[in-house]
């Protein structure tokens, strides 16, 4: 322990390993438990650091912590704890079990993940640096004879240069009257955003055309073409604006228009840099050859093939709205040549070895960067012009419609080429050659048991999200090209022509289970009770189970929660951990986790491993020790920098170990209490402990429940600052660029939770929503806390009943002029505006949302009248919940921005 201590201070230095330095300097210390917990943290962390995965004194250190503590837990001297996940998927949680020294067990349904996962836990580990020497000399060969049969379709500029990316724009025709030029839909016409700025212009020298050209050094002047789904003719004499729903009925038409898209510019690599040139006829005679080419394959048009058409599935619906309705019309003629060309040649690899597992291990790695292609080089994949470079389809999970996408020359050196692809594998290949001994890996159902019992020492695992991301629909986009290359290879992974979606454990209308059923929440929940409680029997008795959840949806979790109970597991605690790449494509103000939830559990079980089911808890002894658990884990989470839906969430595994210890808890009457009863105080114990928290210890029953409603919901939409792991969503994004006709996509304003979960905040501080409807609209599954600015008429008008209606003149002054247009009305209306205050608001809440929009609007004098004369600043709630408030809205809010000017003024209003 003290050589450990030591190693651990040489790397990280004083200040990470600050607890080592104690135990450096008094080894008696090492009895002191919290000391060496706090220790054993700082490694942790330091380890966490994606640059330490692979220094060989983090990993001689990690796993001789692994062999010791599974040594000092009873395992035999020598062997090797098991970790087991049966949904693997891309297997980062088997993989870091085995840099970390433990055995892994990686068991998938979904044919794609298990193939990776082959790749990173069985092949790595056994060839290591022999694969990446291979990966690197077959790939120049493959490129070598890609060259020879693609260079045709990627001619290159007389003086020598070198087309590298190609940009494109689908195109509809304008429905303008007397017009019908085809339009390009363009997103942006900035091509370039730093140094020599690239842009799109307009030419209209050619009557009834419009001409796209390349301009450098300035920024764009012209418009983009395409917003929110609808399109507007550029041309002058026309601006028509051709409606979204008429733009996809043309796409349809042409199966989303990738192959009569329009070329717009070139992207060229020379002796003297890189430049974007307008296209030529050279450029086009390749993408006439490439579609030649596809002519001549005969291609088998059967269920193994692109063209099989795919389901209007959650994952895929956005793009068939355009007519994309097989997976060959994501591709353009030469993207489609090119893959099946990579593909046919890596299939012509000489055999070099007796070792037909190296050969599929080759095989497979070099396909890696084949696979690349499908999903970055297609007709959704687009320009990024802040990096210029190219992104792929899957900004987010799901395929969203792109107008204009961008195409590789995968030959040249250029962004997303093969070369760059074959670099991404090495990398892969070379940071996990140091993992000590491979893994096992099976294709299987999570339902069933593949494994003795009580052969693991850890469940871990990340199940799928309920209703969020539809997996196997997303995995066919690459299933269809990697079919008929890996069923020799791998017959018992690729025998069918389409992922097998029957057993997959998820919410959705547009699959059915094996037995023709709807794959409902009750399903998810019962399918997950079986995986749950099978790996409950491959763990043992005093093993320990770690499930990853980061759905913000109350429904799912009580269907994530409510599985592994009933599968037999005790959960006795829940951390929040940033996993999650928070692309934050959610609408601004919506509740979102900025962290994965891990559930801690443990078999309940007796030392034989049969389970426990005689426990039987007393209801009214639960609900007594849930507030003292949450009062004491709250602020614990707070001091760490969790807030908001994260610290909700965090709270359940505390919670829920007073109520999983037993086979069930009963009420007096002997009733059994569901679990969806005792979450219910769960979270009302969570709200009343946020409040506390929130006011600083005051008295929050002071205030209305409109003021303890509003302050619940702003905390909960928090992140902590020490949350931001994430990367924010590039300006490019084609989030809701699939909208309906006339419904352009507008950032809706205030602060969205889902509705039960807002129902249950609610609930959980008396209040209730059906009362506040100036202060929350809730509309489906949803429920917003409405802007202040949209309360104006509430705070400041008439009684509903007397409202007068509003004129479309006064509509469109609202229009222009926001919440100012209603607040004038207010002021002539009530005649308050030059000598008098507006009428106070009923509730402490009414009256800081009224002196926030006065001073927003510059009513300065009637901000004074209405806090001095009208007595509303001498009201201290007023001052404590304006400081509340303060610190919940959002940094950069108007709201915020507005509380603090009120705030500013009230010591030169003498409070």
């Amino acid at each position: 322990m003290e050589q450990w201590a030591s190693d651990h201070l040489k790397f990280c230095g004083e200040e990470s390993g600050r607890h080592f330095v104690a135990i450096q300097k008094d080894p008696d210390l090492l009895k002191d438990n919290g000391l060496l917990r706090r220790a054993l943290l700082d490694f942790i962390a330091d380890f966490a650091n994606w640059d330490n995965s692979t220094v060989r004194a983090y990993l001689d250190t990690s796993r001789a912590l692994t062999q010791a503590a599974h040594e000092a837990l009873g395992g035999a001297p020598g062997s090797k704890p098991l970790v087991v996940d049966p949904f693997a998927g891309g297997g980062s949680i088997p993989i870091e079990a085995l840099r970390v020294g433990a055995d892994s067990f990686a068991s998938d349904l979904n044919p794609i993940p298990v193939l990776l996962n082959k790749v990173i836990l069985e092949y790595i580990p056994k060839y290591g640096k022999h694969l990446a020497d291979e990966v690197r000399k077959w790939a120049k060969w493959v490129k070598e004879e890609a060259e020879k049969e693609l260079s045709e379709f990627y001619p290159k500029d007389p003086e020598g240069a070198t087309p590298i990316a190609y940009l494109w724009a689908r195109t509809i025709q304008c429905e303008g009257p007397g017009c019908g030029a085809e339009i390009p839909l363009i997103r942006n016409m900035q091509i370039t955003r730093d140094g020599k700025l690239w842009h799109f212009a307009f030419d209209e020298s050619q009557p009834r055309t419009i001409a796209v050209a390349v301009g450098n050094g300035k920024r764009a002047s012209h418009r983009p073409t395409v917003a929110g789904g609808s399109v507007t003719c550029p041309r002058s004499g026309c601006g028509y604006t051709t409606p979204a729903k008429a733009v996809r009925a043309q796409l349809v038409v042409k199966k989303g228009g990738a192959n009569d898209a329009k070329l717009l510019a070139v992207y060229v690599a020379s002796a003297s840099g890189r430049f974007f040139r307008n296209p030529t006829e050279r450029d086009l005679r390749g993408i006439v050859l490439a579609k030649s080419a596809i002519r001549r394959q005969d291609l088998p048009q059967d269920e193994i093939n692109p063209t099989r058409p795919y389901k209007n599935t959650r994952g895929l619906s956005a793009v068939t709205r355009i007519g994309i309705t097989q997976f060959a019309d994501l591709y353009t003629s030469r993207q489609a040549v090119v893959i099946q060309c990579f593909q046919k040649i890596l299939l012509r690899l000489p055999h070099l070895t007796d070792d037909q597992n190296f050969r599929s291990a080759l095989l497979a790695a070099l396909n890696c960067a084949v696979s690349r292609f499908i999903f970055q080089n297609c007709s959704l994949s687009r320009w990024n012009s802040a990096r210029s470079t190219i992104e792929g389809a899957f900004g987010k999970q799901a395929l969203q419609i792109v107008w204009d996408f961008a195409e590789v020359n995968p030959l040249s050196d250029g962004p997303a080429n093969w070369n760059g692809a074959v670099e991404w594998v090495l990398k892969v290949i070379e940071a996990n050659a140091c993992l000590p001994h491979a893994g096992t890996v099976v294709r299987g159902r999570a339902q069933d048991r593949l494994l003795p019992a009580d052969a693991a020492d850890a469940l871990i695992t990340d199940p799928p999200y309920f209703a969020a991301i539809p997996y196997g629909d997303l995995s066919n986009v690459f299933f269809v090209w990697e079919r008929t290359f890996f069923q020799a290879a791998f017959p018992d992974l690729f025998s069918t022509g389409l992922v097998r979606q029957e057993d997959e454990i998820v919410v959705t209308n547009a699959n059915l289970d094996s037995a023709g059923n709807t794959k409902s929440a009750d399903f998810y929940r019962g399918e997950m009770i079986k995986a749950l409680g099978a790996a409950r029997v491959v763990v043992k008795p005093d093993g320990i189970g770690v499930v990853v959840f980061a759905e913000s949806n109350t429904s799912s979790w009580e269907a994530m929660l409510g599985a592994v109970i009933d599968a037999g597991w005790l959960i006795s605690g829940s951390w929040p951990i940033d996993t999650e790449l928070q692309t934050r494509t959610q609408a601004a103000g919506s509740a979102s986790l900025q962290s994965s939830i891990h559930i801690i559990c443990r078999p309940r079980e007796n030392p034989d491993g049969s389970l426990r089911i005689t426990e039987v808890g007393d209801w009214r002894d639960v609900l007594q020790e849930l507030p003292r658990r949450i009062t004491a884990w709250m602020p614990r989470l707070a001091e760490e920098g969790v807030v908001g839906a994260d610290a909700i969430f965090a709270c359940l595994g505390p919670a829920l170990e007073i109520y999983s210890r037993y086979a069930r808890v009963e009420k007096a009457s002997g009733e059994a209490v569901a679990l969806k009863e005792y979450l219910e105080q769960v979270w009302a114990a969570v709200a009343k402990e946020a409040l506390a928290m929130v006011f600083q210890g005051a008295d929050a029953s002071g205030f209305e429940e409109d003021a303890r409603l509003t302050a619940m919901w702003l905390w909960t939409l928090r992140t902590g600052e020490s949350n931001g792991n994430g990367a924010v969503l590039d300006e490019d994004s084609e989030e809701g660029e699939e909208e309906e006709e006339g419904s352009q996509k507008v950032k809706v304003a205030g602060f969205v939770l889902d509705y039960d979960a807002a129902r249950k905040i609610a609930q959980g501080l008396g209040a209730h929503l059906e009362d506040l409807t100036s202060l929350v609209e809730i509309k489906g599954d949803t429920a917003r806390l409405l802007p202040v600015a949209e309360r104006t008429r509430a705070l400041f008008g008439k009684d509903e009943a007397q409202a007068p209606v509003t004129a479309k003149r006064k509509k469109e002054a609202q229009l222009k002029l926001g919440f100012e247009a209603e607040l004038q009305e207010a002021e002539e209306s009530g005649g308050w505006g030059q000598k008098g205050a507006p009428r106070l608001g009923n509730t402490v809440l009414d009256r800081v949302h009224q002196a926030m929009i006065l001073f927003a609007a510059g009513r300065g004098e009637a901000l004074r009248r209405f806090l001095v004369d009208e007595g509303v600043g001498r009201d201290e709630r007023f001052w404590r919940l304006a400081q509340a408030l303060s610190a919940l809205y959002p940094t950069g809010s108007d709201e915020r921005r507005w509380v603090e000017g009120v705030q500013a003024r009230k010591k030169g209003l003498g409070f």
